[in-house]
This record gives C-alpha cells, sequence and structure tokens, in this order.
C-alpha cells in the first residue's frame, strides 16, 4: 500500500496480533490512499479467517524507513491482494509494488472496483494474474472467493485459477461475470507482447525521442487524433466504451442571437451550468476548456464523449434578447446516442441562478444520480441576481481566456463593473482575484505588481466573506497569499479548504498541485495534477501546470511528457516548449534543451532556459546575452530567475545576491526555492539555508 504519499494511520482497524511480527508468509495489501476503508475491510475479512495480513501505514514499525518496509514486505509475503480502483491506478506507488510484486514472481489477485481501464502499464503486469470482479463496488460478495484462494495457495492448490484472467488491452467483464476460465499460455504472451509493443510505440513517439525521454505511464490519455495515442496496427482491438457513471460534459451553447458578439454570453452561460453541475458530489463532470475543445467543430457527439471518458453530453442554445433569456437545453446518453432529457425555459435575466439550479436537478435526475439536499444553495453559491453584473462577469470571464497585458486588465475591468453592480457577488471576486493575482506575477513590476498584489488579496478575501463555503474563493486566496505574500502557511490553509470545498474542480485540484510541489509535498502534489488533468483532458494549460508540477517534484521525464501533450494540444506554445527546455536541463541535455527553448518569441522562460544551456555549451557570450536581454526587460522583476542562472554558472555570491533581492521584493518565483534543482549549487551556503529558514517553509 502506499497511501499516494498522504499516508496516515489506518482508521477502523486495530492492528492483529501478527502485526508486530514481521512480514514473513502474510497477505501484502496493496491499495490507494483513497480506497483505505475498502482495504480495511479486505484486512479485517482474511486476519478473522486466521489469514495474517501486511498493511502501511499499520504494518510499519516506528522508526522503520517507509520505502523499506514496504519493500521488504512485498519480498517476504505470500501474495498481494490488489485494491484495483481508478485511485490505485492512478498512483505510482501502486504500480511500483506490483512491479516488484512480479519481480518477485509474488501472484498478485487483484478486486476490481469501479470498471476503470487498466493502463497499458499494469496490464503488462497482472495479465498473467488472477481478479475477483466487484465493479458494483459491493466487496462483500467476493470476500469468501478471495478467502478460498488465499487459503488455497497456502495449501499448495489455487482456487483462484477459476477466476478469468484478463486480457492485456482489455477491461474485466461486467459484475456478475466472476466465473470465467484462464486464458492459454500461448495467448497470455502474445497479450504481452502486443502490451510491450504499444508501451513501445507511446514511447518511440514523444519528441527526439532519440534523447532518451521515456513516456509517463500515469497521464491521463489524450484524444486518439493525437499521435501519442495513434495505436499500431498489431494492437487489440479496443475494449468496449465504459464511461464513468454519472459522468458528463458540457458542451458550449450555440449564440442564436445572431450577432457574433453575444457568443461570450452563450460560452459564460454554458460554463456556469458545467459549474453548477460540478459542484454536485455524485457527478463526474468535465472541465470548461476540454469541453470547449470543440466549439465550431463539426464533430459527433460519441467522439466528444469518448474523447473525453463521459456518459452523458448536455447541449443546447441560448437567444438573449436584453434582459430575457430562451435557453433550449438536451441531454444524450452518449454510449446508446438516445436523448435523455430536453427542455425549453424562457426567463428574465435576474432569474438565472434560479435557471441553473432547475437545469442542474433535471440533468442530475436523468443520469440517476444524487442529487444533495441543499442542491439548489450549493448551486447558487456566491452567485448574482442582477442582470448587469452577471453579464459583465461572463465578459470578464471570457476574457481570461487569453493572455497579455491588455487582455488581462479587460478582464479585470469587466470584474471591476460586476462587483460594482452587486457588491456581493463573490464568484466575481474570486474571479477578480486570480486575475489582479495573474496581472501582478507575469506583467507588473515594482510599485505595480505590489499594488496588483494587495488588490488581488483583498479582492480574495472579499470573496471568503461573502461566500464561506466557495471552494474557488479559498482557492483564489491561497494563490495570493503564496505568490505575493510569502504566506506559506496561510495558503496551505486556503488551499486545504479549498480542496475539501471543491475536490472536483479541475482548477482547485491544479492550483493546490502546483503549490503542494513547491513546498515538497511531491506525491500528493502528482496525485492532485493527475485529477485535475483527468477532468481536463483537451486543456494544454493543464498539461502546463502538471509539467511544472512533476518538475518541482524532481519527476523530469514525466514533466517532459506533460510538456509533450500540452504541445500535442497547442503547438504553438513556446512558453510550453521552454518548459520542455527547462526539464531537459535538469536531465543534462543541454543541446537538446537549446533547441527546444530557442523557437521565439522568446519570453523570460527560454531566457532562463537559453542563460544555462549556453553556458553548459561554451557558449558564454551568447548565455551573458540571454541574461542582458532579460535584465533590460524586466528589471529586478526577474530577480529570482537570476539567481537560478548565477547559481548554474558557478558564480555563488551573486547568485545569493539576487536570492536576497528576491526575498525582499517577496518574488513569487522564491516559492520553488525548497525544490529548485537550479540552486542545488547553494544549499549548503549558510546564506542560503537562513533565507530558507525565514521563508518558513510547511513540514
Amino acid at each position: 500500500m502506499t497511501g499516494d504519499g498522504e499516508s496516515t494511520a489506518t482508521r477502523g482497524s486495530e492492528p492483529h496480533a501478527a502485526a508486530n511480527s514481521g512480514p514473513a508468509g502474510r497477505v501484502f495489501i496493496s491499495y490507494a490512499s483513497h480506497d483505505v476503508a475498502v482495504a480495511n475491510r479486505i484486512c479485517a475479512a482474511l486476519e478473522a479467517a486466521g489469514l495474517p495480513c501486511w498493511m502501511a501505514p499499520r504494518d510499519v514499525r516506528a522508526g522503520e524507513p517507509y520505502a523499506a518496509a514496504i519493500v521488504e514486505a512485498i519480498n517476504a509475503c505470500r501474495m498481494v491482494v490488489l485494491v484495483l480502483t481508478q485511485s490505485a491506478i492512478d498512483s505510482p506507488h501502486v504500480l511500483r509494488e506490483v512491479e516488484r510484486a512480479s519481480s518477485k514472481k509474488r501472484s498478485v489477485l487483484s478486486i476490481h472496483l469501479d470498471g476503470a481501464k487498466l493502463p497499458a502499464e499494469l496490464e503488462y503486469f497482472l495479465s498473467a494474474n488472477h481478479w475477483l470482479e466487484a465493479a458494483d463496488g459491493r466487496i462483500e460478495p467476493v470476500l469468501p472467493a478471495l478467502i478460498d484462494s488465499v487459503r488455497g495457495r497456502a495449501g499448495g492448490h489455487d482456487p483462484a485459477a477459476s477466476f478469468a484472467t484478463p486480457p492485456a488491452g482489455s477491461v474485466p467483464p461486467a459484475a456478475g461475470s466472476a466465473a470465467g476460465r484462464k486464458l492459454p499460455p500461448w495467448l497470455l504472451a502474445l497479450a504481452a507482447v502486443i502490451a510491450i509493443a504499444l508501451a513501445y510505440f507511446v514511447v518511440d513517439r514523444v519528441w527526439l525521442n532519440k534523447h532518451a525521454v521515456t513516456a509517463v505511464t500515469q497521464l491521463t490519455p489524450l484524444p486518439a487524433s493525437s499521435a501519442l495515442d495513434s495505436p499500431p496496427r498489431s494492437a487489440a482491438a479496443p475494449p468496449a466504451f465504459s464511461p464513468p457513471p454519472h459522468s458528463i460534459a458540457v458542451l458550449p451553447f450555440v449564440n442564436m442571437s445572431g450577432d457574433p458578439r453575444q457568443d461570450y454570453f452563450s460560452d459564460g452561460l454554458s460554463e456556469e451550468l458545467l459549474n453548477s453541475l460540478a459542484s454536485i458530489p455524485d457527478l463526474r463532470v468535465a472541465a470548461r476548456t476540454s469541453s470547449f475543445f470543440f466549439k465550431g467543430k463539426d464533430v459527433d457527439l460519441s467522439d466528444v464523449a469518448h474523447k473525453l471518458n463521459v456518459g452523458a453530453v448536455l447541449e443546447g442554445s441560448v437567444r438573449k434578447d436584453g434582459e430575457s433569456v430562451r435557453i433550449t437545453a438536451q441531454l444524450i446518453n452518449a454510449v446508446t446516442g438516445f436523448h435523455l432529457w430536453s427542455h425549453t425555459y424562457d426567463r428574465h435575466l435576474r432569474d438565472i441562478l434560479k435557471l441553473q439550479t432547475e437545469i442542474a436537478t433535471a440533468v442530475t435526475s436523468a443520469l440517476q444520480a444524487t442529487l444533495m439536499a441543499d442542491a439548489a444553495a450549493t448551486i447558487e453559491l456566491g452567485g448574482t441576481q442582477n442582470p448587469q453584473a452577471f453579464d459583465a462577469y461572463l465578459r470578464g470571464k471570457n476574457s481570461t481566456d487569453g493572455m497579455g497585458r491588455d487582455v488581462m486588465l479587460r478582464a479585470i475591468a469587466a470584474f471591476d463593473e460586476a462587483v460594482r453592480r452587486d457588491p456581493g457577488f463573490a464568484k466575481a471576486y474570486a474571479s477578480k482575484a486570480l486575475a489582479e493575482n495573474g496581472f501582478a506575477e507575469y506583467y507588473g513590476q515594482g510599485d505595480e505588481a505590489r499594488d496588483y498584489f494587495r488588490r488581488a488579496r483583498t479582492s480574495a478575501e472579499r470573496s471568503v466573506q461573502l461566500a464561506p463555503e466557495l471552494g474557488e474563493a479559498h482557492s483564489a486566496l491561497a494563490r495570493v497569499l503564496s505568490d505575493g505574500f510569502i504566506d506559506y502557511h496561510g495558503s496551505l490553509a486556503e488551499h486545504e479548504r479549498a480542496l475539501t470545498l471543491s475536490p472536483n474542480d479541475s482548477g482547485v485540484l491544479l492550483r493546490a498541485a502546483w503549490f503542494f510541489a513547491d513546498i515538497g509535498r511531491a506525491d500528493a502534489a502528482a496525485t492532485m495534477g493527475r485529477r485535475g488533468i483527468s477532468l481536463d483532458q483537451l486543456n494544454s494549460r493543464a498539461y502546463r501546470s502538471l509539467a511544472l508540477v512533476l518538475d518541482d517534484a524532481h519527476r523530469y521525464r514525466e514533466a517532459i511528457e506533460a510538456d509533450e501533450r500540452a504541445l500535442s494540444l497547442n503547438p504553438k506554445d513556446v512558453r510550453q516548449a521552454a518548459l520542455r527546455g527547462v526539464s531537459l536541463l535538469h536531465l543534462g541535455d543541454a543541446e537538446t534543451a537549446q533547441q527546444s527553448c530557442s523557437t521565439p518569441p522568446l519570453d523570460w522562460e527560454n531566457h532562463v532556459c537559453l542563460a544555462i544551456a549556453y553556458d553548459k555549451l561554451h557558449r558564454r557570450s551568447d548565455a551573458d546575452a540571454q541574461m542582458a536581454m532579460m535584465k533590460a526587460d524586466l528589471g529586478d522583476a526577474s530577480a529570482y530567475q537570476y539567481a537560478e542562472i548565477y547559481a548554474q554558472w558557478g558564480d555563488t555570491p551573486k547568485a545569493l545576491e539576487w536570492l536576497e533581492t528576491a526575498y525582499r521584493l517577496q518574488d513569487p518565483g522564491i516559492q520553488s526555492l525548497k525544490v529548485d534543482d537550479f540552486l542545488a549549487p547553494l544549499r549548503n551556503e549558510p546564506r542560503f539555508q537562513a533565507l530558507e529558514r525565514q521563508l518558513a517553509f510547511p513540514n
């Protein structure tokens, strides 16, 4: 078991009498921390039947290194029982435990709980092992078979051989089909060959594979149209489409006003409906950017559903006339193609919050999901009944889709208008805070940057005050506290609150993931980042965020794979290519990094990458030129980046001087100090250590 970097004492289970007697001969329980309750029930059932188990953290001895304890337990165990869910699939620790068990020729018996599709790397290790099917999520019916199987191994025979073995590229059959027969050895060998070929193909397609950049296995697959996901001709046929239950995408509603300038309203209203549905815990909703990827494209709804891995699609149209609006919405079952529900609404804009609740309630009912008792209050939380405020808010949200100083200022002006027209509009304050923070971080200099950070904090705190249960408000405040005020303990508390309130919001997840990576909680950060990606699979910016998280976590090859996926969605993003170059530098490949960072127009990220790469390639005049361009364009605003460059150039005094300047100026980049490999040459310096203590990162 791994716990995905969030190891806490196992709850609801007292240690078995053999808990501290060592792992020899026991059953190793492998699970992700999200599935701890199921793992506890499995362990309790086995131990009640006289079959001792080993679970972490329960059976890790005090003072024993955690990873070493797990390795020892796998080496000594009789077999491994794997709680196989999407959370386990997303966990790199579970994968390593399965890989270790396979290398030691320990049998792995998987209990498949949620119908999640197996990635190639798990198929490779599990295709020759046994599994039990509990796709309805109920564990109790399979416990007798589990106990018999474990006992059979103890007694020298193998009752688990009667259970089916999943071929490579397949998903275990539906609930109720646990009985089956073991595949013949020749077919298992063929399946393994296919899995290896597919894995090689993915790796081979990664950019400049000659430089040994390998694919990361845990990322959510890209659409089939991407070269990274084009299967080799010899691959097995894909399994039947089986999206998660209660999963839905909201496509951008069609603007029927006849005026293209009204697109912001139809798009914004679609996004608000999406957010309303995402606030319902029983629904899994594809994030806005991925859903809007299909805007204006002639695509089949079935293709949309497959690419977003959702079972239903909500689409419709909007006609706005003054402060009156007509909305036609229809919900389609993406698996069968049948209409589940449709309705037309004529409303005044002041009733837009109630309309969102009506539609969300109807959709939830049609999907047979569970609606919260206080759904209306949750959906309408932080909103407005003022038509002019709502219109300004949607204009601001539309503006934040772009980048650039003027674009950000237009967005801020629109949010300013929204809160001026409705001073109680909490969502507008949260969006305003993020826009002001982004402007300060990327475009402000000197006093202007400090002014916008202060404005962002005021906006975020006002949003939290107006709507304490609004997750995005706490997420915005968390970002401002870390970026603009070096308050990492305050930021951590706000991120944790946001995650509790909005666990299905990809923006909340990705912002938290980046922060958690910066303070050294790499495993938790990667888990949150991949969860965010699973909800926003076609958003290049989401992959950019994940790449930053993985780079901070020192998982450079995985970061490069995330960069690649972002670039496959947006090939013109030179900033993403620069991030790829930074990870290549960390891997020691300065030549390829220089190539990746040289595509114009050059941003500060490109300059940092090139200044370091040229120095390592013994092109010092070119490196100096990059530093000179940065200082001319950005002045002291890039103090932290100058420290990185000088540290890599071997000029420790200048690096420390710029690092202290970055601290004095509250440069947002200094948040990465704890994990930044570019600063490795400074870590033993007393001035560096004193500065790290002053920053007071959370443990």
